[in-house]
């Protein structure tokens, strides 16, 4: 039985030590070509490109606005001319028929034709035309520094995914240490037990320590291919060829000393310019409604040409006559249009538009404080970072020793196997605080970039 536990046991660590030979194996991918690998990739943000492009269209298709109606009609018409004298309206159901009043009905029917050319043009509203263009201009702007902002979003994701990775291949290996701990532990038992030194007792309580490692790694390597899988998904790479680079720490030490701790330009910070561009673009609406209530200069103009079967002297003539053009006509005309009820309407709108301006003002200033806070919180996480990193180097010191000490005396029998575990575990907990003291400092590093627009600025100092 015991034969075959360890037969297990080391088909279980030829297991762990190719999984973690294949992690060692991959060349690292650096922070910068996954940052270019997701830009170039990224599902969403292909998305969000097209919405730029749409806004691009709907833009060229205000500036169409200003163009006149032309239009060009023709009808043949078959049917009585009967008609009395009187006023009416034709609310637009009552077709029209020019003469036709005699002193008795006669229902024959005649033969018109019409071909008409008009020409409907807008020629001036007092500004609303540029009003209209800028508001579609302020849209596109306003689309495209949405678009900027979340492929600045999505580089912050592929920071922090990547930041966890590196942290999670850093317990990876501490956890690979622990298991080789217990392993030695484990040997050094079932050799003092089986002297009758050490109790059975011991090899149990060992065992089970050592169970539990490998479950931890288990866990933990489940973890670690899941961020592979979530950066596979935004980059279009290979889950298996990304490896963080474990040398970035050093680099980053060096170029932190670069990064300021206000908003370098707060105009044009990427998580900033959406909510600025948003107010403005409310702002040229406000224009837009101040102007699209204004009185309307129209240019109208039309040339016609008519025929019909009945002539000048009221006789009914063959049908074929109406299909010639016997007439000619044409009418120029200018003229100006207001609605006097527009002056209510525009200031209920414009009352409108003016509580939107406002809310979006109140957007920008809440995201610039925000964004303030996030850099000022980083700079404090920095600085408790520093002095982490600066007294971790203690206690793992002091935790080795002492476990070192604590192992050696076990194996002389002046100890017992719990204070042994709990030196084991305080070695272990050692190494994780120094894997997440790391870890916190790169991260509220990257923090500050992202907060003060630096993005681009540290990752070219990377590369």
């Amino acid at each position: 039985m015991i034969r075959i536990k360890q037969i297990f046991c080391l088909f279980l660590l030829l297991y762990i030590g190719l999984e973690s030979h294949g992690q060692a194996s991959q060349k690292p991918i650096g922070i910068v070509d996954l940052i270019d690998h997701v830009t170039a990739f990224s599902p969403s943000l292909a998305a969000d490109s097209t919405a730029v492009d749409i806004r691009a269209a709907q833009l060229n298709e205000t500036l169409a606005n200003a163009l006149p109606n032309l239009k060009l009609n023709y009808q043949l018409d078959l049917g009585s001319n009967n008609n009395v004298a009187g006023p009416y309206m034709a609310f637009g159901i009552v077709p029209s028929n020019s003469r036709g009043v005699r002193t008795e009905s006669d229902t024959k029917a005649a033969l018109a034709n019409l071909g008409i050319i008009s020409l409907d043009w807008e020629v001036y509203n007092f500004g609303a035309y540029k009003a209209q263009n800028a508001v579609a201009k302020s849209e596109l702007v306003t689309e495209r520094s949405r678009f900027a902002q979340r492929r600045y979003q999505v580089r912050a994701v592929a920071i922090d995914d990547y930041l966890s990775l590196l942290k999670l291949q850093d317990m990876l290996s501490i956890q690979q240490q622990n298991i080789r701990r217990n392993e030695q532990i484990g040997r050094s038992i079932l050799s003092l037990a089986r002297s009758g030194v050490r109790p059975g007792v011991d090899t149990s309580i060992a065992g089970a320590e050592l169970s539990k490692s490998r479950l931890n790694y288990i866990e933990m390597d489940n973890t670690y291919k899941q961020v592979q899988l979530d950066i596979a998904a935004i980059s279009g790479l290979n889950p298996e060829r990304i490896v963080a680079d474990s040398t970035i720490l050093d680099r980053l030490k060096s170029l932190e000393v670069n990064l300021s701790v206000n908003l370098t330009d707060s105009s044009s910070h990427p998580l900033l310019d959406f909510y600025k561009n948003n107010y403005l673009s409310s702002m040229e609406k406000e224009k837009l409604v101040r102007k699209a209530y204004n009185p309307k200069i129209n240019l109208q103009a039309a040339a016609w040409s008519r025929g019909s079967s009945i002539d000048a002297n009221d006789n009914f003539n063959s049908l074929s006559n109406g299909l010639e053009w016997q007439r000619e006509n044409y009418l120029v005309g200018v003229g100006i249009s207001y609605n006097l009820f527009d002056l209510r309407r525009r200031q209920l709108k414009l009352r409108t538009q003016k509580a939107n301006s406002n809310f979006y003002l109140k957007e920008l200033e809440q995201e610039r404080l925000m964004l303030s806070n996030a850099a000022l919180q980083a700079s404090l996480e920095i600085n408790t970072a520093h002095k982490r990193l600066d007294e971790i180097p203690n206690q793992l010191k002091a935790a080795a020793a002492g476990y070192r000490q604590k192992l050696s005396l076990y194996k002389n029998g002046l100890t017992d196997i719990i204070e042994l575990n709990a030196a084991l575990t305080i070695l272990y907990r050692a190494e994780t605080d120094f894997v997440n003291a790391k870890y916190l400092y790169i991260r509220a590093l990257f923090q500050k970039a992202i907060a003060t627009n630096q993005v681009d600025s540290l990752l070219n100092a990377l590369k």
